[in-house]
């Protein structure tokens, strides 16, 4: 899918006053596994949890919720809880890259209004490839009221449907490789996802039986992970984020029976409350949900040179594990705890909310 990981991925969560503490818990899970592969670039981090297709899902259920408002309002709405937290992240890195020797062109205009992925320098490429999220998200956004409309006319077969692009442009058409390429690519990939948090807040999730749910999940991740592993010597390795059949596929496969689960049961995890610890922490993840997403990379990259400067240090070098990447997954925590408290206080601005050091 690209010079880019396709790994990272970050839910805005819109608009929604009622938080639900199965989806916060969801959403949390996947930015830690969104930094820990990051640090240790674990190929197998996707199969495990594909936290990709799960955000994209739990996006799709917010913004079905939100679009019960007129559609120019709720889009308005999420443009605008957006665009401020990327802005503010993006004059950092756009102004590392211009000291760095970055000539921009007429591209620039993607670091306002993210419908492609902005341009940059290979210094400042892990910080700005992760954007690719937000410019797929953003154009979800976009495209929901369509796709909500086309959706309630046949959710069933359009939910399954939705998987057929991922295969046309493997097989029939293959889109070029340049920013509407890889955003149509992108697009295809995670529609189900995005889909199905339609079927959830619709309520289709809840009437479908367990044995159809059962079998097509499973047939679905049969497909994906059997498609991953005999394509590792075309894409070099067996990682879904490589990979968008089989990313699209395995996804679906995992992400049907957590969203079929909620809507089924009601699970809510709201026994989480009783561990206060715990369920500020994942308060405070899904406040600064895009904050901890943009600034992770950059804590990473900001860990060496800092545990470089350890060596130096006797007590240091003796005691400490200087080598290991666990330390450096601790160190980049260390960073992004400062990171939120410094910069997630626009988030609460673009959200209309007084600014708090932590939420």
């Amino acid at each position: 899918m690209g010079a880019h990981s396709r790994t990272s991925t970050v839910a805005v969560a819109g608009d929604a006053q009622v938080r639900d503490r199965y989806f916060d818990t969801l959403r949390a899970l996947a930015l830690v596994r969104v930094v820990a592969y990051h640090t240790f670039g674990w190929s197998w981090a996707g199969l495990v949890f594909p936290s990709m297709g799960i955000m994209f899902a739990l996006a799709g259920t917010l913004m079905a919720k939100s679009l019960e408002r007129p559609a120019a309002k709720v889009i308005r709405s999420r443009l605008r809880r957006l665009l401020p937290p990327f802005w503010f992240w993006g004059v950092f890195v756009v102004t590392a890259m211009l000291v760095h020797g970055w000539m921009p062109g007429r591209q620039i205009v993607f670091w306002i209004v993210p419908l492609g992925d902005p341009p940059g320098n290979a210094w400042g490429e892990q910080a700005w490839e992760i954007l690719w999220y937000l410019r797929t998200y953003l154009w979800f956004v976009l495209l929901s009221p369509l796709l909500l409309r086309i959706f309630r006319l046949a959710p069933v077969p359009v939910l399954l449907l939705s998987l057929a692009p991922v295969v046309v442009f493997r097989y029939a058409w293959q889109p070029p490789d340049d920013r509407l390429g890889t955003a149509l690519l992108d697009l295809a990939t995670y529609l189900f996802c995005w889909l199905i948090g339609f079927a959830h807040r619709d309520g289709v999730l809840a009437r479908l039986r367990p044995g159809p749910v059962v079998v097509l999940s499973l047939t679905a991740l049969a497909l994906g992970g059997w498609y991953a592993l005999a394509h590792q010597a075309e894409y070099g390795t067996y990682d879904l984020d490589e990979n968008p059949l089989a990313q699209a596929f395995w996804s679906a496969g995992f992400v049907t029976p957590l969203m079929w689960t909620k809507a089924r049961f009601g699970v809510d995890f709201a026994g989480l409350v009783r561990y206060r610890r715990l369920n500020r922490l994942v308060t405070v993840f899904n406040a600064r949900a895009v904050t901890i997403y943009l600034w992770h990379e950059l804590a990473l990259v900001l860990a060496v040179p800092l545990i470089d400067a350890f060596w130096n240090v006797p007590a240091f070098e003796a005691y400490l594990p200087l080598e290991s990447q666990w330390f450096l997954f601790a160190v980049g925590w260390v960073l992004i705890a400062l990171f939120v408290p410094a910069c997630g206080w626009v988030e609460d601005i673009a959200a209309r909310k007084r600014p708090k050091l932590l939420p």
